[in-house]
């Protein structure tokens, strides 16, 4: 199964890359198959290259969808031990 996440970029960097920012995590990522991507933009991350540009509310709704994910399989963690 591949999983493609919403990510906020938050550097531009050198030549095709980018920093971005996912929960507090950032990353290096490609933006070799795009152009125009700006500090403040969303993409689309798959496996190291971002792939799209991504509205900034649907990209809030995704993320919101999967801290929920998150919540749930934490609490049914816990209920489980």
């Amino acid at each position: 199964m591949c999983l493609a996440i919403p990510v906020k970029v938050v550097e531009v960097g050198a030549g095709d890359t980018a920093i971005v920012d996912l929960s507090g995590v950032k990353k290096e990522i490609s933006l070799a198959l795009l152009s125009d991507v700006q500090v403040g933009d969303y993409v689309i991350l798959h496996v190291g290259y971002a792939l799209s540009k991504l509205d900034p509310e649907e990209a809030a709704k995704t993320l919101a969808l999967f801290a929920e994910l998150n919540a749930t399989d934490a609490a049914e963690a816990a209920a489980a031990s």
